[in-house]
This record gives structure tokens, sequence and C-alpha cells, in this order.
């Protein structure tokens, strides 16, 4: 049972957030594919929060006397690293080789290296760089989700590359650490977890740059996937080559306090997607974007 902070959310920003004991049950993408629906642990003081669950298994996942309330719904994207990179490129569309070879050749003329760690020596020797660039990022500016600093997660990351299960890249322009990607083996698959570059190199597109050259690499290392994870993104989608419909399921027990939470987050998340309907409008997309920043 941990604390959750159930966000009322912006774009980027967190307007406000509500604590809740829950008990989180975090779908796997080999649970995603499996179609099943999880087993619930015991619960937190407040309920559950089931994230990535296909949706259409929403209706299958139910406790006696619990509420439920979907908070978002995505497409869990993944790549299928068995066909190899060939036919990986083959299944993109005209218009997105054409994007990568574009982007590829404009990073080359500013000195483009990448260069591919796995092993713990190779992590230390990733990290304070890969830090660097990470400070820099809105994913740890705006969403707290930057490469962790903690002793334990690093500690923790040591661990999986001491057993091969870590991946991390970093991306250098004209010297310069413009773009680093840490990833995690979990079940089949690489997990897309921690992931950014430096806003000073965005016309050089370092972060597109540098997941074509992982992927590269990837299609002929022992994953049968990469998790692209939970959230959608062009970013995702241009890389991907499947994806499953997915949902965000809160499970909340019948109390005043969660009464009104549910509630108050089901206005929010209603109005927030009919704005998001509205600014889809041509006249609306500016004024968006600039309420996103």
């Amino acid at each position: 049972m941990t604390a959750v902070a159930l966000k009322f959310q912006v774009g980027a920003r967190t307007l406000v957030s509500v604590d809740r004991h829950l008990a989180r049950v975090a779908l796997s993408l080999d649970d995603v594919l499996a179609g099943q629906a999880p087993a619930l642990p015991a619960a937190g003081r407040d309920g559950y929060l089931v994230t990535s669950l296909p949706s259409g298994l929403a209706g299958a996942v139910r406790g006696a006397g619990l509420m439920a309330i979907v908070r978002q719904r995505y497409t869990r994207f993944y790549t299928d690293l068995t066909i190899g990179h060939d036919a990986w490129l083959a299944s993109l569309s005209g218009s997105a080789r054409s994007t990568l070879k574009r982007k590829t050749r404009k990073a080359a003329t500013a000195g483009v290296e990448v260069r591919t760690y796995r092993t713990s020596d190779e992590l230390a020797a990733f990290y304070p760089l890969a830090r660097a660039v990470s400070a820099k990022t809105y994913q740890e500016r705006l969403l707290d989700a930057g490469l962790p600093e903690d002793a334990a997660s690093v500690a923790h990351l040591h661990d999986l590359a001491s057993m091969d299960g870590l991946r991390a890249w970093l991306l250098l322009l004209d010297g310069q650490p413009a773009a680093y990607l840490c990833c995690t083996a979990q079940g089949s698959a690489l997990r897309y977890d921690h992931v950014g570059h430096d806003p000073a190199w965005n016309d050089w597109s370092p972060g597109t740059v540098l997941q074509a050259a992982a992927m590269k690499t990837l299609f002929g290392d022992r994953f049968a996937r990469f998790d692209f994870t939970e959230g959608e993104g062009q970013h995702k989608r241009l890389f991907a080559t499947g994806g499953v419909d997915c949902v965000d399921l809160l499970l909340l027990r019948r109390t005043f306090a969660n009464r009104a939470t549910m509630t108050a987050l089901g206005a929010f998340d209603g109005a927030m997607a009919a704005a998001k309907r509205a600014t889809r409008h041509p006249m609306l997309a500016g004024l968006a974007k600039r309420v996103r920043r």
C-alpha cells in the first residue's frame, strides 16, 4: 500500500493533487499482450489503481463495494524486435523513413556520436553525463520523471546492469552530451524508462536520432519487444510496430472522502476531454499550445 497522488492535470501542469492510499497494480507489456484480467492483491486503505489495463478488460476488474472510474485512455505502444531491423524499417511509412533519414543527416553535421552502455562499470561512466542532460529536461522540471538521483534507485540500476537487465545510450553533438536513453528489462521486453534531451539542441532532433540508433542495436539483442510503456506521443507512434488500447482504472472504497474525490475527478476529467476536443479546431490550436507550455 502506498500513497498515490491523484492529479488534476492540464498538460504537464499539475493544478492540485489528492493523496490516497492505494494498492497499485501496474501491468507489464507481457501482461497486456496476454489479455487476461489481473488478480488484485490486498486492497490499500482507499482501494486500487490499475494501470495499463487493456480497455476490453475494464469491466472485468471490479471489487466488492468499490467505485470505479477510468482516469486515462491511451495506446500502449511497442516494437516487435523479432522481425529484424530491415523489416522494421520497411514497416514504417515512407514519410517516417524520410523523417529519420533527414534528421540523422542533419545531426551528422554537428558531429554526432552515440555511445552504448550495459554493464555496471559502463553505467558508472554513463550516469554523470546523462544526469547532466536530465537536469535540463522538461521531464525532470515538469513531470518529476528525470533520471533518478536517490542512492537506492541508482543502486537498483547497477544491480540490473550486473544481471544483463539494463541498456543505455548517450548521444553527443559536437562532443557535448545532448540526449540519453536508459532502459530496463521486464519479462521479455526492454522498457522505455528514462529519456531526455538538452533543449539547447532541439533543432538537431537528438531524441529521435538517438532512438533510431538504439533501435538498430536492439534488433540483434535478446529482447522480444521494446516497450514504450504508458502514454502516447508522436515519438512512440513513429517507432512502434503495434499497440494495445489501455486504460488506467481507479477503484475507490465508498467513503465520504472518496466519493467527493471521485466526483471531482470525474467532472475534471470530463471537462479536460471536452476542452481537448474543442482545441482540435484550427482556430484554437495555437491557444492550446500556449496553455500547455
